[in-house]
């Protein structure tokens, strides 16, 4: 009989086989949007309008663009089953060397991200909760309809404009290190923890520092979906039956909010965190770009305004494939927090 872990990993493989299809499909959409977009890339690669004819024509034989679009697209998908994401004319690289090195930079910003917007988060909506209708919750549903109200650029900048030009406290927004730091050695490729491996404290100071603003302006924007789904389920919670019995015995009250209601109320939360996370990986253009942070996200951006069509489509397939891996994790954790749920 199957065990429980390996019950587990085929249901999740047979996850992972039913996202195919939608992987194919956004191949395919992603690969016929380039093509329909305005500008020719050959004409930007080729020195600008005034190129000769002869330079263009090469140019577009060397992108592939000198045959159909099915003839592309049927090259493109053979690549991909190679593994092979093309070759950026920006870097002149492999797409997938030039994600590979900038994706670790995305996700320690991403991830530092998530977790400033879930401490804030959670004591926020758990504090509007227990207090309904107060002064409490009405400020914390201001501070979440702040929070989405004003871009993160637009945070970025305030948050550079107080602390780095008004009071001086954070480094100059350039990036994930400064110029008289040198580099650890690259074991996960996030700073902070290779920092940590080389026993260097003083870089690994330098490296929070440089991740504390970008990380702050993104946290801001998605503490509001989390806080606000916090404080509906642990509304849900503190009125079930359950609760109401644990309190009839003499429990106190402490151990019910914390034992009781926040543990269940925390099971919407995995699935918000997990949906917020993807979305912020693929949506920090904007923080990555006012902090100058050489992630995957302004690398695309950067390569969608010059018309490289390969580092897009790379982009693409990454961010779904993450998503598809994310949201797997998110229904795993799900299962290992409450038994009965099923990821099947």
């Amino acid at each position: 009989m199957m065990t429980g872990l390996g019950a587990t990993m085929v249901r999740a493989g047979r996850r992972l086989l039913s996202s195919l299809p939608a992987l194919f499909g956004v191949l395919v959409f992603t690969f016929l949007l380039m093509r329909v977009l305005p500008g020719d890339p050959a004409v930007f690669f080729a020195s600008g309008p005034n190129a000769g004819k002869e330079e263009i024509e090469q140019i577009r034989k060397q992108m592939g663009l000198d045959k159909s679009v099915p003839e592309q697209l049927v090259f493109y998908l053979s690549d991909i089953g190679r593994g092979n994401l093309g070759r950026s004319m920006m870097t002149g690289q492999p797409v997938l060397k030039d994600l590979r090195e900038r994706l670790p930079a995305s996700l320690e910003l991403t991830f530092t991200a998530l977790l400033i917007a879930l401490i804030a988060a959670v004591p926020l909506g758990v504090m509007a909760a227990l207090r309904p209708g107060s002064v409490v919750d009405h400020g914390v549903r201001l501070f979440c309809a702040l929070g989405v109200c004003v871009p993160t650029f637009v945070s970025g900048l305030l948050l550079i404009y107080v602390f780095y030009y008004l009071l001086g406290l954070a480094p100059d927004p350039t990036g994930r290190i400064d110029v008289f730091t040198s580099l650890p050695p690259q074991h996960t490729g996030f700073l902070s923890i290779d920092f940590l491996l080389a026993g260097d404290i003083e870089g690994w100071w330098t490296a929070c520092r440089q991740l504390i603003l970008p990380a702050v302006s993104m946290a801001l924007f998605v503490i509001a979906p989390l806080a606000r789904i916090t404080r509906a389920s642990m509304l849900v919670s503190l009125g079930s039956d359950f609760v109401r019995t644990a309190r009839s015995v003499g429990l106190s009250w402490h151990k019910v909010v914390v034992t009781y209601a926040l543990r269940n109320a925390i099971l919407p939360v995995i699935t918000i965190a997990g949906i917020v996370f993807s979305t912020m990986l693929g949506a920090n253009v904007l923080v990555e770009k006012v902090f100058s942070w050489p992630g995957v996200a302004s690398y695309a951006l950067d390569a969608l305004l010059s018309s490289d069509y390969a580092p897009v489509q790379g982009f693409v397939l990454l961010m779904a494939s993450l998503f598809v891996l994310v949201n797997l994790v998110v229904d795993i954790c799900y299962g290992i927090a409450d038994p009965r749920v099923s990821i099947g």
